[in-house]
Order: C-alpha cells, then sequence, then structure tokens
C-alpha cells in the first residue's frame, strides 16, 4: 500500500516531522532549530494546509520547516508514567537536554514529577513547534516514490514531508513472554511499566520477573510490603561499576553501534553493561531478597510451574521484562533488514535516507539520545541544503 492521497482534508506541511517529544526528539527539534528550520505551525497551533504551501518544500530560499508530533498530552516523555516511588536520587542518570542544564532537584522527589517539569521548561524556552497529543500511525512513501515525500498518518490527520525523525522510544511496547497458561492465571499480571505504588501488593505473595534494572528496582521495593520470588532466565552478572559510566564507555557503545548497523533487534543496554551494585541492589541482598530462581515453565491459576517441575503458589506477576522499539507505525516503509531489526547508518536507516532513528540502539540512554538528535538534525541539514 502507498501513500497516495486519500480524500479528506488535504495534509499539512513541513520538511521535516519529528515522531516523539522524549529527550532525543527534544535534542533534534533544538538542533534542527539552530540550523535554521521555523516553525511548521502558525499562531493557532496548526500547520500550513493544502497544496498552496507545496512550494515551501521544495523552494531552496525558503526556509525549512519542522514540527514535533507527541503521544503524551504533557511534556515528559516516558518519565511521566515512571512507578511514583522512583526517585530522582536512584534513576540511571539524567543527562541535560542541550543548552539548558538540569536544575538541582531534591533527590527525594519522583522522577515522574521532576524531568517532566525539566521538559515543560525546555519546551517553552526553546519555544518549539510540539503538537500533542498526536499519535503517528503510519509513516508511507507518496506514490510509492523511494525519493519523493512521505505521509505521515496520524490520530489527527496527515503529514506531508521530505524526511521523518523517529524518536518514540520502547514505553508504548513493552514485551510479555507468551507462556503457556498465562491466561489461565487468576491472579494479577502487569507490566513493569504499569505498576504504581508497592502498597498495591501489600500480603502478597508476588513473582517479580525479569534480570535487568528495573526487575531489581522493583524487587527492592515490593518486598518491603510482600513475599517476593525472583525469576530470570538467566544467572544476573553483577558488576562493580558505575552504570552511567558503563553504559557510554567506548567498548559498550561500539557494540551497540555494530549491532544497529548489522540491523539487529536493539537488546537491553544491561545486556552490554551487566548489572551495577546500585544502593537498591545492595539493600536488596543485604536484606536477603536477591535470591533468583530459574525462570518458571507455565503458570497456573494461581502458582507457577517451576523448572524443576514443582509448583509455587503467587498472587501477583510483575513482568520486568523490557521493551521492543515502537516501530510498527514504520512498517509500510519496509525498513527491517533480515535480522529483525533497522540497519542503520549512524542514525539513518540503511534502506531510506528519510527516516532517521534516535533514541535506537546505540542511542538509548539519555547521554545518546541527545548525540543521535545532533547527529540527525546535522545529516538532514546537509541533505536538504542548509549549512
Amino acid at each position: 500500500m502507498t501513500g497516495a492521497e486519500t480524500p479528506g482534508p488535504p495534509p499539512r506541511r513541513a520538511t521535516v516531522v519529528v515522531v516523539g517529544a522524549g529527550q532525543a526528539g527534544l535534542s533534534a527539534a533544538h538542533h534542527l532549530t539552530r540550523r535554521g528550520f521555523a516553525s511548521a505551525l502558525d499562531e493557532a497551533g496548526a500547520g500550513a494546509l493544502g497544496d498552496d504551501a507545496a512550494g515551501a518544500l521544495h523552494d531552496p530560499a525558503a526556509a525549512p520547516t519542522l514540527v514535533v508530533l507527541d503521544a503524551d498530552a504533557r511534556p515528559g516523555g516516558a518519565w511521566q508514567h515512571r512507578w511514583e516511588s522512583l526517585r530522582m536520587g536512584t534513576v540511571n542518570g539524567i543527562f541535560d537536554l542541550p543548552g539548558m542544564p538540569l536544575p538541582p532537584v531534591d533527590p527525594e522527589e519522583p522522577s515522574r514529577t521532576a524531568v517532566p517539569r525539566y521538559f515543560a521548561a525546555y519546551e517553552e524556552r526553546e519555544r518549539l513547534p510540539i503538537v500533542r497529543p498526536v499519535r503517528v500511525t503510519a509513516v508511507r512513501a507518496l506514490d510509492g516514490d523511494p525519493a519523493g515525500e512521505l505521509l505521515v498518518e496520524t490520530t489527527a490527520g496527515r503529514w506531508r514531508t521530505r524526511a521523518v525523525v523517529n524518536a518514540t522510544g520502547t514505553w508504548n511496547a513493552p514485551v510479555v513472554p507468551d507462556l503457556p497458561g498465562r491466561e489461565l492465571f487468576t491472579g494479577l499480571q502487569l507490566h513493569s511499566r504499569d505498576h504504581r505504588r508497592a502498597s498495591d501488593l501489600a500480603g502478597m505473595r508476588v513473582a517479580v520477573v525479569g534480570g535487568g534494572i528495573s526487575a531489581v528496582q522493583l524487587l527492592e521495593e515490593v518486598s518491603r510490603v510482600a513475599t517476593t520470588i525472583w525469576y530470570t532466565r538467566r544467572e544476573p552478572v553483577f558488576l562493580d561499576h558505575d552504570f552511567t559510566q558503563s553504559l557510554d564507555g567506548v567498548d559498550v557503545e561500539r557494540r551497540v553501534t555494530a549491532d544497529a548497523a548489522e540491523g539487529r533487534p536493539p537488546a537491553s543496554i544491561v545486556s552490554y553493561t551487566g548489572l551495577g551494585w546500585t544502593s537498591y541492589a545492595v539493600e536488596a541482598r543485604r536484606r536477603g531478597v536477591l535470591a533468583r530462581r530459574p525462570m518458571f515453565s507455565a503458570l497456573g491459576p494461581r502458582h507457577v510451574v517451576e523448572a524443576d517441575g514443582t509448583t509455587t503458589s503467587v498472587d501477583a506477576v510483575i513482568w520486568a521484562t523490557g521493551y521492543r522499539a515502537d516501530l510498527d507505525h514504520l512498517e509500510p516503509l519496509g525498513l527491517r533488514g533480515p535480522l529483525g531489526g533497522v540497519p542503520l547508518v549512524g542514525t539513518r536507516a540503511r534502506a531510506d535516507e528519510r527516516v532517521h532513528l534516535i533514541g535506537y540502539g546505540p542511542s538509548q540512554s539519555t547521554v545518546g539520545a541527545n548525540r543521535a538528535g545532533r547527529a540527525a538534525a546535522i545529516a538532514l541539514a546537509r541533505r536538504l541544503g542548509r549549512r
């Protein structure tokens, strides 16, 4: 199916459409603005409509335009959805947005309020052209032309553009293993993205599934009010290092970049870095709850079937099993390679020079997202004839 025009209101127009207003999207918008990209929005917040604006996309004398489409109703990206007990003192590093340092914050303040407040102040200061809440449902090549314009379909109309910077992250694509009996379990099942507070689980027997940072954080927190059992597929590897330093270490970055270039689906950051002995990991070990069991093989109505065939009764299962890249809206472009991921050249999709992916693969960290936003802006400015 192509992006040929369909009946209805004519599409709005922007030279570049950025999808997502988290760290990566804000970085890209900042750097595009610095390179002469003007807002594609009029004073009412709407984009230019119809064919009368078509020349602006192609006239080299006209300033190129930019719009950011964000699915959330408020600033803050995925941070606004984190669980209430995740404090600024225990998050794995917040890197400053470009041009505006993160102001001092109380380490005891929830990250779900502190980071969105910072993002909101940044958006206001930078006067970025952000439209929300708008969810992008598909990106297509207009008339099937691989070198022409793209049509961005959304829940609030359509946009014609020469390039898309995708910064949708992973929050809206949680992964839950399809284990036998999962639909038979009558207790509480939730992914870590849906967890709000430990008190909701008080007095229960809770299986925490996952070998990453979120699993350890939840294990430490929930074990204070409930009986917890920790399950992972592999024995977790704890290393004596600082997580943020390891994340952006040269060797780790090289390995992640190589995987992205070859088109392997992005793995969790912990799979590259290992787990650090954070304060919550140390506390969980001290209280004796950092005791891992091999992954269970199935669920029953109110129990799990252990790897050895025995059963253990549980009231709730928390799936701290990670996320995949939220890229379903890009499927019409056929960007995926034979290994299942999107092969990249820098931030650009190898299969389509009009599409850049940031906050993906090697740029999953906050500092990596900043770098990727800048790299994508530089590449697009060059391609579109801007200095």
